[in-house]
């Protein structure tokens, strides 16, 4: 009977058939993972936008469905033991009971989340990603030839190099969405925590990483254990390094950079493993996810490295701190509000992190109905870094079903704020300040933000003046000459403009 593979059913999974045989892939499992691959590319085309978004999913479920299937199928001992390369400690019996408890609880988060905790679900979801890659590559390592791994009687080189690429980026995911977590979630400040001296240590720990992985590549294999422990260390110690100092407006980029290493983790593990599924997948996951980050780094007019270097406002207080002066400004009720909306022509709406914390969405659907009613036109104007994460917006007014048709991005929408009667802003704050454009010496210049300044009139819903956005600087808007400031929570406001417009 060969060796047992004593780790977790996920590592039996990602394992490919016979691999220390050195036999062919069965061409049917090759199609298998294949289709399977094909399913995700059809998924990420639909998910590209909101129309599609749900067969998008669908696909993806249904890739994942055949990728689990097949490993299954071609894995998992049914009968005679010795026929199999790989042996799990448990059976199929445990595995189908892991995958049920698996679905229970993700059907239940699923079901009881709020739309507002999304973003630090999706870290959290990260960091399983990354802690399974590392997971799965400790296993490989400590069984190589359960894995097809052996050349002689030690680790090939070629894979010790994917087996530490594989586990270090694991681990960087894994710690840095947890830190990514804490943040969204408000478990610690969401606010730059700036370590002396942290460029040269972020550098340092990376260099020692990608010099561990050299030797651990090189090494015998009675020396391997002190570096790959090293290596590992060092990787969970960089994922905190290098999001503890990025800011909450950065929090999007964030995210989307999260999961892209997640992909690549797996991809790597895939090359590892010799998963043809494993490495489809998290190069897809991978690729898409580097390129979500520059569209969101030129969204804000910010390189990747000064998102990696430290967040907005990191001098001025990022996170909510307090407006610096006390300037005039007007305060209005629902009921101007609602006089001057249903008297205008166009409405452009800007929605932002405040109305996800205030659930917002459905109110302000049903004012923008009634306001069509009176024959009103009512557009949606979505910042690419709006909300906590990429489409937070979008998906917020999905939910709410307003019609894809009436809700655009910056560049499509910009120029015509111009000739809007009102814009409507409820809960953004950094996308719509105007010192992007003005102010060399603000945290924000040069990020492209909605030109509300031009509009004929603008209403601004907010807590309180106190509170500035992410980015920690005050905003100008609330004190121009045409700026009615509405003061209270943003769903509560919506509502009474509501009833003030029947």
């Amino acid at each position: 009977m060969r060796r047992l593979l004593l780790a977790a059913p996920f590592t039996l999974l990602a394992t490919p058939a016979h691999a220390s045989t050195g036999e062919a892939v069965n061409p049917w499992v090759a199609l298998a993972y294949l289709v399977s691959g094909v399913f995700f590319i059809l998924a990420l085309r639909g998910l590209s936008s909101p129309a599609t978004s749900r067969t998008g999913n669908r696909f993806g479920m249904i890739g994942m469905l055949i990728a689990v299937v097949t490993t299954l199928v071609t894995h998992v001992p049914t009968s005679d033991l010795s026929d199999y390369e790989v042996i799990s400690v448990f059976g199929l019996g445990e595995i189908l009971i892991a995958i049920a408890l698996g679905a229970i609880i993700g059907i239940t988060i699923a079901r009881r989340i709020a739309m507002t905790a999304m973003p630090e679900l999706v870290a959290a979801f990260h960091s399983l990603v990354g802690l399974a890659a590392v997971l799965v590559g400790w296993a490989a390592y400590l069984n190589p030839g359960a894995f097809g791994l052996l050349v002689g009687d030690s680790i090939g080189t070629v894979s010790k190099v994917e087996m530490g690429l594989g586990i270090a980026i694991g681990a960087i995911t894994f710690s840095g969405s947890v830190i990514a977590f804490a943040k969204l979630s408000g478990r610690m400040s969401g606010s730059p925590i700036l370590l002396p001296a942290r460029h040269v240590i972020n550098l340092g720990t990376l260099a020692a990483i990608i010099v561990l992985t050299a030797l651990f590549a090189m090494a015998g294999s009675s020396e391997t254990m002190p570096l790959i422990v090293a290596l590992t260390v060092l990787a969970f110690l960089i994922g905190f390094l290098l999001i503890i100092p990025i800011g909450g407006a950065d929090m999007p980029v964030v995210v989307s950079m999260l999961n892209s290493y997640s992909g690549w983790a797996a991809a790597a593990m895939g090359f590892t493993l010799g998963n043809t599924a494993m490495i489809i997948t998290g190069a897809l996951v991978g690729s898409s996810g580097a390129i979500l980050s520059y569209i969101m780094c030129r969204a804000m007019n910010r390189s990747f490295l000064s998102v990696i270097a430290g967040g907005f406002g990191a001098d001025a207080g990022a996170g909510g701190g307090e407006a610096k002066e006390q300037r005039p400004y007007k305060q209005g009720s629902a009921a101007d509000a609602a006089f001057m909306l249903e008297q205008a022509e166009k409405v452009i709406i800007i929605p932002g992190y405040g109305m996800a914390v205030a659930q917002a969405q459905h109110a302000l659907r049903e004012m923008a109905d009634i306001l069509e009613e009176k024959g009103v036109e009512v557009k949606y104007a979505i910042h690419p870094v709006a909300g906590r994460m990429p489409g937070h917006m979008n998906v917020l007014l999905a939910e709410a079903q307003v019609p894809y048709e009436n809700v655009f991005e910056l560049e499509d929408i910009n120029s015509e704020f111009a000739q809007a009667d009102v814009a409507f802003i409820i809960g953004a704050n950094d996308v719509v300040n105007p010192a992007a454009k003005t102010d060399k010496s603000s945290p924000i210049y040069g990020m492209p933000v909605f030109d509300v300044d031009k509009a004929k009139q603008v209403f601004f819903i907010k807590r309180s003046m106190g509170g500035v956005g992410y980015a920690g600087v005050d905003n100008d808007v609330f004190y121009m000459d045409q700026t009615m400031m509405l003061l209270a929570d943003a769903k509560k406001m919506v509502e009474e403009i509501v009833k003030a417009l029947d």
